[in-house]
Order: C-alpha cells, then sequence, then structure tokens
C-alpha cells in the first residue's frame, strides 16, 4: 500500500512518492507520449498521487495536461512553477499562469511554486514587481491552491525566505550527498518547524546515487549485508526524515518506476538501522573523495551559447573520476564530437560568456570547470580525430541519402 504524509499545514494527504515530470521519457527527440501515459497511469493506480512540472519544462506541462485528461485530473494534485527570469510584470505573472491552466488542461493548479527562488535578493525583487498579490489574488480565485517556493541557494537566504511570507510548502534539494549543502538538514528543520510541507528534488543527485558503483565502493554496499540497491538506499534515507513530505523521483523507466513504488510501500521515518546509517555514510565518504563537479544534470545552464552539451560534459567528467573507467573518453568524444554527424558539443567550444553560470541553481562555477573538463577528457588528438571521424558520418551520410533517392 502507497504510504501518505500531510503536507504541512496544509493538510492535505500526499504520496511520499511524487512524480518528477523533467525528465519524461523520449522518442525521436521527443517525449514519447504514449509511454509516459502507460508510466503516469501506473503511478497514479498505484497510490502516487503528487505531479511536479513546471513552465519551462519543454512540453512537460502540456503532456501532463494531455495524460490526466483521460479522467485522472481529480485523482492528484499537481505542482507548477512560474519561473522569476520570465517575469517583469503582473502582467507576465498572469499571462504565464494562464498559459500553464491551458497547458494542463485544467482550472486549478494544486501547488504552485515561485521556481528556483535561490536569494532573498530575488525574492525581493518578486516582491517588488507585485508577486504577493498576485498570488493572494489567484488562490483566492481559486486558480492556485498552495503557495510555496523551489530553492538551490544558500542556507542562510533559505530561512529568511522561509520567514518573509506565510508559505504553505517549499520545495528543496535534499540527499545524503548534499545533506549540508543549499538549505541542507538546517533549512530543513527550519521549515518544517515552521508548519511548511516538504519536498524533495534530486534525491538520486541527477541519478549519480543509483548508477552502477565503482568497485571499492560497491564493496560497501556488498559488504554490509544489507542488501538492495544503491537507487534504494538514497530513497529509504531521504524516506527516514519525518519533516519529508514528499520524495520527487524523475522516473522515466518502467523499472524505476517498480522499483520506487516498492520501496515507498516500506519506508517510514526513522526506520533505518545504525547499521544501515553507518553504510551509506560510507558510501557518501568514498564519493566525496571522487566527485569532480556536483553537477545534478537539471539543464538549466542550457542552451549554452556555443553549443556545449554541459550537463553531459560534466556526467562524463565526474564517471571518469568515480568509474576510473579508460573507456569514458571514447565514449565522450564519440557523444560530444559530432562523430555521429551532429554538432560538436565538448567542453572546449566554451566562449566564456558566463550565461549557464547565471543560470544554474547550485552556483557552479561552470566555465572553469569545463576548462578542467577539456583538459582532462580532450587530449591532443581530440579534435583532429573527431574531425576526421565527424567528416566521414558526415560524408556517408550524404552518400546514403543520395542511395535512397
Amino acid at each position: 500500500m502507497m504510504q501518505y504524509r500531510v503536507m504541512g499545514k496544509t493538510g492535505d494527504r500526499i504520496s511520499v512518492l511524487g512524480y518528477g515530470c523533467m525528465r519524461f521519457p523520449k522518442l525521436n527527440g521527443k517525449i514519447d507520449e504514449e509511454r509516459t501515459k502507460r508510466q503516469i497511469y501506473t503511478a497514479i493506480e498505484a497510490g502516487v498521487n503528487y505531479f511536479d512540472t513546471a513552465y519551462i519544462y519543454p512540453s512537460s506541462e502540456t503532456v501532463l495536461g494531455n495524460v490526466l485528461a483521460g479522467g485522472y485530473r481529480e485523482k492528484v494534485m499537481i505542482a507548477s512553477k512560474i519561473p522569476p527570469l520570465l517575469v517583469h510584470s503582473v502582467k507576465d505573472m498572469e499571462n504565464i499562469l494562464e498559459t500553464q491552466l491551458k497547458r494542463l488542461k485544467t482550472d486549478y493548479i494544486d501547488y504552485y511554486l515561485v521556481h528556483s527562488l535561490n536569494s532573498k535578493e530575488g525574492w525581493d525583487r518578486m516582491k517588488r514587481l507585485g508577486i504577493e498579490s498576485f498570488l493572494e489574488k489567484a488562490k483566492q480565485e481559486g486558480r492556485i491552491r498552495r503557495i510555496g517556493f523551489s530553492y538551490h541557494g544558500e542556507g542562510r537566504d533559505f530561512k529568511d525566505i522561509v520567514d518573509d511570507y506565510p508559505w504553505d510548502f517549499c520545495q528543496i534539494q535534499y540527499n545524503y550527498m548534499d545533506e549540508n549543502a543549499q538549505a541542507g538538514r538546517e533549512g530543513l528543520m527550519h521549515a518544517a518547524a515552521k508548519g511548511l510541507g516538504i519536498s524533495v528534488m534530486e534525491p538520486l543527485r541527477g541519478g549519480l546515487l543509483a548508477a552502477q558503483m565503482p568497485e571499492h565502493i560497491d564493496a560497501i554496499w556488498k559488504n554490509s549485508g544489507i542488501g538492495g540497491t544503491p537507487a534504494e538506499w538514497a530513497l529509504r534515507w531521504v524516506w527516514n526524515h519525518p519533516e519529508v513530505t514528499v520524495l520527487l523521483s524523475g522516473m522515466n523507466e518502467e523499472a524505476q518506476l517498480s522499483e520506487n513504488l516498492r520501496v515507498a510501500d516500506s519506508s517510514v521515518p526513522g526506520s533505518l538501522t545504525e547499521k544501515q546509517k553507518e553504510c551509506i555514510d560510507a558510501v557518501k565518504k568514498a564519493l566525496n573523495e571522487k566527485l569532480k563537479v556536483g553537477c545534478t544534470g537539471c539543464g538549466y545552464c542550457m542552451p549554452c551559447p556555443a553549443g556545449v552539451n554541459i550537463p553531459v560534459c560534466f556526467s562524463y567528467y565526474n564517471d571518469k573520476s568515480i568509474y576510473e573507467d579508460k573507456t569514458v573518453g571514447m565514449q565522450y568524444m564519440g557523444m560530444l564530437a559530432g562523430m555521429d554527424g551532429g554538432k560538436p558539443s565538448y567542453a572546449s567550444l566554451c566562449k566564456d560568456c558566463g550565461k549557464c553560470e547565471r543560470h544554474c541553481p547550485q552556483n557552479i562555477p561552470i566555465r572553469a570547470h569545463l576548462k578542467d573538463v577539456s583538459k582532462s577528457m580532450e587530449p591532443f588528438y581530440f579534435k583532429p580525430v573527431a574531425g576526421v571521424l565527424g567528416g566521414y558520418y558526415k560524408l556517408r551520410g550524404r552518400f546514403v541519402s543520395k542511395g535512397k533517392k
């Protein structure tokens, strides 16, 4: 049976497993709507009743609206977000909300967040633009039901924002690797003490905590005797906190959905044993020693004006360090050097414009790290080889096209 927790002072009963809608499955570069529908219906039938999307997630609101229109809208609660970067007036706020309601094919949004509100300065700007009166008006009119914010900034600003408005809930990044980063445990406790419901994003840190671990880290799990997968214990660690209402997971594989539903059914606050917590702490220490860039792969830094695929660059860079796999360099070249006839998107294409850093919710010094990626992943022969192979694939593609004609 799915477990439920109360969303703070709202009194709403929310499934402990929430459905993150940023990473729906793809087919030919677009969201695979039929597969997404099957996955979402499976989740709802299993008791999941909280679906988290956003205005800036490409096609997400539209697809979710289409899927839920099949008689499922009243069975779930929808959370969506208004992006401060696109707001310059109350008129912008109204236009965005109306667009969201149309996309979602609904008259109201249950949980409405100010998206990625990462500093007190940013919140003060939104207040000057009239966000408070807009939210209250929309709530009174029934277009939104609960008011919250998502956060990726520093701990002190998080507390100031929590204290500055009668929020219903908040959304924070929280996992065993980020226990003391961003809002962190201290912010979690502060928000809970204020009566806020708490939604947790990135419980698997962009998939890192669910990945196949290198031998020296995998040995920690195996020798512990506790069983289960790395993903399971990362999820259980979050659910072990009674202050957490709902954990969001971007489930786009049937196996992920099945495992998460299974684990959600048996995870209760305070259920981790000392042995289990010691094992997780040991894995955390081992991973921290290897991690190069604390990127979760959220993609807010994209698109890059120079064409760099920033999240993928960092993913391969971290993989090379964590897994000590010599084949990662070739994978990096194959994915990012345009060898398939696509456009190159490797790290050294960076023009140092800084646009990515202005949008990064993790405040990562992206440009400096891209230089590190280039040094580590792009040896002297990288560009010549990539150029030759890329040219070959393009030429072959032309011949294939002519043959079809």
